[in-house]
């Protein structure tokens, strides 16, 4: 198999993996502005690793912050041909017990004035991507595997609302959203996984339940120190799992990853300026 490249979104404590090699950090100017952080690049075996945490580091940035544009198209320029976003989620399901871990396959967006930061196109070039399956399945499968290995209780499937937050839901929304037969609640990864895809990126989410939001009777309504000690717990499972999943990464093949923009791009390649050209070079340099 090939070499691959795995890029890793999440904290700022990933990266600290037994067996990391070559470690170096690099810092990548975007046309989107600047990346959350620099990116921590290094091997891990045959696979490259690039790790970036998405709010940087000390965790400045509110999720309606986030440079989701420049943190995606750092990834694919660095090489990456496959992306994990790990994120703290609230669980909208009993059987999602805080501490177990969900890999979804579906997504609601409830998120508010990010459309700029959902898409690397406009300005002179219009694209539509499939997205009916927002996460990569074969990637996906993968990283349930590695999660297991790491000793996680995982969930495969279900479906992830992302909110605008940064408040938690209210309990009407929260009882909302588990009409709709919802799993987890967070407020990063849509925008991840539509410039994954725009970006032939592979993408899936490693889920990490810390609380059951606000519905459930029995526990606690959801409070950031609690979420915060889940978490804390949890980055040592993130960091199993990543080494679990790296080496065995799957080929490129059975997904629609790879090829997503082959059919998507519906603006006549003469009339592309050539700033725009240029500036996504790296997502559109076999097209145009």
């Amino acid at each position: 198999m090939a070499d691959r490249t795995l890029g890793v979104i999440g904290g700022s404590g990933l990266y600290e993996l037994p067996g990391l090699a070559d470690v170096e950090h690099v810092r990548v100017r975007t046309p989107f502005g600047d990346p959350s952080d620099e990116y921590v690049v290094g091997r891990l075996g045959a696979t490259k690793l690039i790790f970036l945490p998405r709010h940087g580091r000390g965790h400045r940035l509110l999720p309606s912050e986030l440079p989701f544009r420049a943190n995606l198209w750092g990834m694919k320029h660095l090489g990456a041909d496959a992306v994990l976003a790990v994120s703290a989620v609230g669980s909208l399901r009993e059987e999602i017990v805080p501490g177990h871990v969900v890999v979804p396959d579906q997504f609601i967006d409830r998120t508010r004035g990010r459309t700029t930061e959902s898409t690397f196109f406009g300005h002179g070039i219009v694209a539509h991507v499939q997205f009916a399956d927002p996460f990569c399945p074969v990637l996906s499968k993968a990283l349930a595997h590695g999660a297991r290995a790491a000793g996680a209780t995982v969930h495969e499937g279900g479906t992830y609302v992302c909110m605008e937050g940064p408040a938690f839901s209210t309990r009407a929304e929260s009882h909302l959203y588990r009409s709709w037969g919802a799993a987890v609640i967070g407020m990063t990864n849509l925008q991840e996984a539509k410039l994954a895809r725009e970006a032939e990126l592979c993408f899936a989410t490693l889920a990490l339940a810390t609380d059951y939001d606000c519905w459930h009777p029995q526990h606690d309504d959801v409070q950031i120190e609690d979420v915060l000690k889940v978490v804390a717990t949890n980055v040592e499972l993130a960091r199993r799992t990543v080494v679990a999943m790296a080496p065995a990464l799957p080929a490129r093949t059975g997904c629609p990853c790879p090829n997503a923009l082959a059919h998507a791009i519906i603006t006549d390649r003469a009339r592309i300026p050539e700033g725009v050209k240029r500036d996504l070079a790296p997502i559109l340099g076999r097209y145009v």
